[in-house]
């Protein structure tokens, strides 16, 4: 068994750890943009919690555990420091004695894994998850197999070594790449900087700075959210259905049942509850049968269904712009900015990069910037902060990238505010939501305009003009370090020698045949000569077409950000 003291030096030495290894893990990354990379976020996610724990002592297992869970939520980077977040609030779920001991260890790892998946509606194997579960696997089968605690940590490190061994035969664009999965890696670090302690009473020392974690609350936190940002597919199922089960206290079914039930009649399901509720969300073509399901759990309320092929929508997560309502009693926010009186209903909170980009927002209604963007994805706290210093009782969070989504919604549940956070990957379309929110100055409907926003965003083409942080073969492309590349939606569209061509290529790809209206933000390392004479070529191609608009944005990493109505 483990004390206190002898768990917060594990956790501490497996954060120092990967601080050591956090370049290595960045370079794990396969595609070749500049990111605010695996290693580096999961560190800076980790690291939020080491001061605090260096001031405990002779502290019971199960309060080190959850003293870092609550730090380590707040201090959440990207979707990668999500995860790992939440692999650890489950993990202080399974600790909850003085020692942590057989039993509570494979429970530990045990929660951290369904923590994990179940934020994730849609699973990639290969990953981060697929390490973290098998590493639990292995845990499991020692605890049964009679093993004391160490042994049961072992097991779970060695695990997770031979699952990350397995990752690139489980992704093949690992594969090509010739990489294992960065996430996985950097949860093998931890882990093998958690069993030095373990085993050998020797704290793994690292050169990172510590970080002033912020003050936590060691209340009980859910903190299970909706899928990850991750979702291009094409409609498959007509009819978005989404309701509230008021629950019935004398049916003893789990939930668990529910989501089987709708999974195999439907995709993109999400199914959330606590102890009075279940939030439902599910894409299917018999709505009437997920209704049905759903009443032998409850009451409905706050049913709605939506014919997505009419609407001409994505087949996106519209569950996580429904939010619940303020709850009755909601937990004082810990934090060392005090929250702004509130005076208005409605405000809003947008995330980027560039002085251009934060008084464009500015203009457009935007109370609140937080300063970050690709390779500086901020904090769930930097996030929950900028929400409370907002003074409205409803806030929408506009998160522009698709990395800081996962990190926003986690300020949700631990906000006093009512939080909508819009799925909003790129800065055009954070734009294009508040130019709808404009539609609803004097309204209250706030879930109506929440959905309104979003789709307004979703009929925003975005394209970036960028280079490549590093080598790399990716996508049938073989990519050098410093190449200009241009993406179309985040994906990579093809290679260039010249940022100019590169933007003029990429914007008759761009261009459609109702295309009404294009935006161009130069970045912070565009001169305006060079900008102005892009203009005027743009001008001279497309402009009895189309309204060009050259914006100075400011941003770093990209030379220009391409938008098209």
């Amino acid at each position: 068994m483990f004390n206190g003291d002898t768990l917060r030096d594990a956790i501490i030495s497996g954060a120092n750890n990967l601080f050591n290894h956090k370049k290595s893990v960045d370079d794990l990354n396969v595609f070749p943009v500049p990111d605010g990379d695996t290693g580096t976020n999961m560190s800076l996610t980790l690291q939020n919690s080491t001061s605090q724990l260096a001031e405990l002592a002779g502290e019971p297992a199960s309060k080190v555990a959850q003293v870092n869970a609550s730090a380590l939520l707040r201090g959440a980077r990207g979707n990668s420091g999500v995860i790992t977040s939440l692999l650890f609030r489950g993990f202080a779920k399974g600790v909850t004695g003085d020692e942590l001991n057989e039993e509570s260890l494979k429970n530990a790892f045990a929660f951290g894994v369904e923590a994990a998946y179940k934020a994730v509606m849609k699973p990639t194997e290969g990953t981060i998850l697929t390490v973290a579960r098998v590493a639990s696997e292995c845990a499991d089968k020692t605890f049964a197999e009679g093993g004391d605690t160490l042994a049961i940590f072992e097991a779970a490190f060695e695990g997770a070594k031979q699952a990350l061994a397995t990752t690139p035969d489980l992704l093949p664009t690992l594969k090509k790449a010739g990489v294992v999965d960065a996430g996985g890696q950097g949860y093998v670090y931890i882990l093998e900087g958690m069993l030095s302690v373990l085993k050998d009473g020797k704290i793994i020392e690292g050169d990172a700075p510590v970080a002033a974690a912020e003050p936590t609350d060691s209340d009980d936190y859910d903190a299970s959210v909706s899928a990850a940002g991750e979702f291009e597919t094409e409609i498959t199922f007509t009819y978005c259905t989404e309701f509230i089960v008021n629950r019935d206290k004398e049916v003893k079914t789990e939930p668990a049942e529910l989501r089987s039930f709708l999974e195999s009649i439907g995709d993109c399901v999400v199914v959330v509850d606590d102890e009075e509720i279940i939030k439902v969300h599910v894409h299917t073509d018999h709505p009437g049968n997920a209704i049905e399901r759903g009443l032998t759990f409850g009451q409905l309320v706050h049913l709605k269904i939506e014919n997505m092929r009419d609407q001409h929508e994505k087949a996106k997560h519209d569950a996580d712009l429904k939010r619940k309502k303020e709850k009755t009693k909601k937990k004082e926010t810990a934090k060392k900015t005090k929250a702004a009186e509130i005076t208005k209903p409605v405000g809003f909170v947008s995330v980027c990069a560039g002085d251009g980009l934060a008084q464009l927002f500015t203009d457009l209604g935007v109370d609140t910037i937080v300063s970050g963007g690709q390779t500086m994805n901020p904090s769930t706290n930097d996030i929950l902060d900028a929400i409370e210093r907002t003074p409205a009782g409803t806030v929408f969070v506009l998160p522009n990238n698709k990395n800081i989504i996962m990190a926003a919604e986690q300020a949700i549940p631990i906000s006093s505010r009512n939080v909508f956070v819009l799925h909003t990957r790129t800065v055009p379309q954070g734009v294009a939501a508040m130019l709808k929110a404009l539609d609803f100055e004097g309204q209250d409907d706030f879930e109506a305009q929440a959905i309104e926003m979003q789709k307004a965003s979703e009929k925003i083409a975005t394209g970036t003009i960028t280079f490549a942080a590093r080598d790399s073969d990716f996508d049938g492309h073989d990519i050098k370090k410093g190449e200009i590349m241009a993406l179309l939606e985040n994906k990579l569209s093809f290679l260039e020698s010249d940022i100019s061509r590169a933007a003029t290529k990429l914007l008759k790809q761009m261009l459609k045949k109702d295309s009404q209206y294009v935006t161009v933000y130069y970045g912070d390392s565009v001169d305006e000569e060079t900008a102005n004479r892009l203009e005027e070529e743009m001008n001279a191609k497309w402009g009895d077409k189309v309204e060009i608009t050259f914006v100075n944005g400011g941003q770093p990493i990209y030379y220009f950000v391409i938008s098209v109505e």
